[in-house]
């Protein structure tokens, strides 16, 4: 937590003014326009009750002036404000390095701590817990338990983040706080508890940094009368183009076969008879876990099945009772043994134990039902299959519209919401209607918007070069051709590149066809995809010399790299979802029942976002200088082309003359 004492009296103007703290303080401080705009607008919606949208350019300095707008009113309202974030990057910014600027330099008093959800700090009672019975429960697990003991002795804060070694999924499974198991106030651990000790501290502060997963948790929660979190009034949305993907996840159903034997695993592994029901009592439990495990490879077999043979008529799209249900059944009786030996248990513990499993089995047993009944309106559901060693099947469902659902737990219980991205908008217009797309998708019905330009000098920091006469990226030619182009390109920045794709097989086919020619020219191709995750990627690219990445969606958006070791931005292809995933599928066909079109309200504006993501990993700072480059012909050969050109900052433009045998 950070807070601090003296109390002057301030507002947005006083902070981020050409003579505010900040000017006072830093004599390198440069006054932006923008940035005291956008603060003041927060700040009136704050204060009006209003919700607000905000689209602010790279550079402008959004993080401070919502900052600003929330110190203002935290001073002379007493409000606590939430702000939530969709990435790691920007919560670690927000509580690491902005708040503690602010603090330095702005004479007010307040306090502002980091959100983690409960499941992110080590439980002392389970963890004691865990020790005593890992004869029982684990084969394997004995030193990781003896880590965690010593690291839970010294640390103060006691959360995953703090921890010195990364454990096992299962170590920290066991040993994690989570709230139908926790005794509270009866807890021996209770007044030494790191969960209840970071909450005390949540009550406290002016200021709450969260993620957008946690802040929807928390808002369902809340309308049944609970909560993850404080009370908050105020909230701010950064990164918010996020938050219809978010919702998706939040209010859909992710269930695969891994799922069904974690679970059951956990419970008793016969394999080397180790488990929570690794005692003699359980003998009626563990003869219930094994008819689930062979239901649960009856009906995964059956979905495999399914979708084998229907994958090509319906992409994985599946109808109401697609299979039988011969699972939830088997779940149940496990469930109802699971509450006998809980009820009878004379160690408290193990009760506890064991009703963390009672539940897990109720929330997968009713997520099954859901899914196979298929009784949610508006929602899609369908079948995801990966094939391999492990081969993965997962049942996936979601809303066409997540809008009534974020205004029904966020827009109509909060007075005031401000949702700000750099990428909000998707037409050229200054006032609200270019907002259109994206307020809908959310529920967000009444609100002022507002557009803020970037202060950076794109037409003399960038330059766009289009290739008009590649063949659409459809063609069978496009691929070779294309790898002709990125080729010079990359040859031009000398590296130093990312190369984003909307499609991991076309990553991978290019790939192919370009290590030869990278190698040669002394440049190393880090790509998307290859076992590593994208933190690794993204540090071996910015230490790197001469590097080329080759990303697909998570390179598009979120990932910063300032100065010289990314000059080139190559966006291959014109960044549409793809049209027969289930979910967009569902959605083109609702507007057409509606008589709309899709194209237009829905796939084009989706692109148009998307691609300005893309073109934004570009330009972070004043000195930054470079090109982008687009592939698809279709941004000058059809006539919506002009929308994506209008729709990022104003550059200059080049179409490439060169032709490609």
């Amino acid at each position: 937590m950070i807070s601090f004492q003296e109390d002057r009296g301030i507002d947005v103007k006083s902070i981020l003014g050409a003579d505010g703290f900040i000017a006072q303080a830093h004599h390198a401080f440069e006054n932006r326009p923008e940035q005291l705009r956008m603060g003041m607008s927060v700040r009136d919606a704050f204060g009006d009750g209003e919700h607000l949208a905000v689209e602010a350019g790279t550079g402008v300095g959004k993080s401070f002036a919502y900052l600003a707008a929330a110190l203002e009113q935290v001073q002379k309202k007493n409000s606590k404000v939430l702000i939530s974030t969709y990435t790691i990057n920007l919560q670690e910014q927000l509580i690491n390095k902005d708040i503690p600027f602010l603090a330095d330099v702005v004479p007010v008093e307040f306090s502002a701590c980091l959100a983690k959800g409960r499941q992110n700090y080590v439980c002392l009672r389970r963890l004691a817990y865990a020790q005593k019975k890992q004869r029982e429960l684990f084969s394997d697990l004995g030193i990781e338990l003896q880590q965690l003991n010593a690291w839970a002795q010294e640390t103060e804060d006691g959360s995953l983040s703090d921890c010195p070694i990364v454990p096992s999924a299962k170590a920290w499974d066991a040993v994690q706080s989570e709230h139908g198991n926790c005794r509270g106030r009866k807890c021996a651990h209770y007044r030494d508890c790191f969960y209840w000790r970071a909450r005390r501290r949540l009550n406290t502060a002016d200021i709450i940094v969260a993620n957008h997963a946690l802040l929807f948790s928390d808002l369902v929660l809340k309308e049944q009368g609970v909560g993850i979190l404080p009370d908050y009034e105020l909230v701010v949305i950064d990164e918010a183009h996020n938050i219809e993907h978010v919702a998706e996840d939040h209010f859909g159903i992710n269930i695969s076969n891994f799922t069904l034997t974690y679970l059951l695993r956990n419970l008793f592994n016969k394999r080397n008879r180790k488990g929570v029901l690794a005692f003699s009592e359980a003998a009626k439990a563990r003869e219930r876990v094994a008819e689930c495990e062979k239901a649960g490879e009856v009906f995964f077999k059956q979905v495999e099945a399914w979708y084998e043979h229907a994958y090509r008529e319906t992409n994985g799209r599946c109808q109401k009772e697609f299979v039988d249900d011969n699972i939830t059944g088997p779940l149940r009786e496990l469930r109802l043994e699971l509450a006998k030996l809980s009820k009878d248990a004379d160690d408290e513990d193990d009760s506890f134990e064991l009703t963390r499993y009672i539940d897990r089995c109720k929330a997968l047993e009713v997520s099954l039902k859901n899914f196979l009944t298929q009784d949610l309106e508006g929602n899609v559901y369908w079948v995801e299959a990966s094939k391999g060693r492990r081969k993965r099947t997962a049942l996936r469902s979601a809303p066409l519209d997540v809008g009534p659902h974020v205004k029904r737990c966020l827009f109509e219980p909060f007075q005031s919401v401000v949702t700000t991205s750099a990428t909000l908008s998707c037409a050229g217009a200054e006032d609200r209607s270019g907002f259109d797309f994206f307020a809908k998708r959310i529920g967000l019905e009444e609100f002022k918007a507002l557009k803020l330009g970037s202060p950076f000098d794109y037409e003399n920091q960038v330059t766009l070069y289009i290739e008009p006469d590649l063949p659409e990226p459809n063609h069978g030619e496009f691929t070779t051709r294309a790898v002709e182009a990125i080729k010079k390109y990359v040859l031009q920045s000398e590296g130093q590149a990312f190369v984003l794709f909307t499609s991991y097989s076309m990553l991978k086919d290019m790939a192919g066809r370009m290590e030869e020619f990278v190698a040669e020219h002394g440049m190393e191709l880090l790509c998307q995809g290859g076992g590593e995750d994208r933190a690794t990627i993204l540090e071996r690219f910015k230490n790197g010399h001469r590097c080329v990445l080759f990303g697909t969606d998570s390179f598009w958006q979120g990932v910063d790299v300032p100065g010289e070791a990314l000059s080139n931005v190559i966006i291959v292809r014109l960044p549409f979802a793809v049209p027969n995933h289930p979910l967009v599928q569902g959605r083109i066909e609702k507007m057409r029942a509606e008589g709309r079109n899709p194209f237009f309200e829905f796939q084009l504006p989706t692109a148009i976002i998307k691609f300005k993501q893309g073109f934004g990993r570009l330009i972070r700072s004043q000195s930054d200088r470079g090109i982008v480059v687009v592939l698809d012909s279709r941004i000058v050969s059809k006539q919506y082309g002009r929308l994506f050109l209008e729709a990022v900052p104003k550059c200059r433009v080049e179409l490439s003359e060169d032709r490609y045998m």
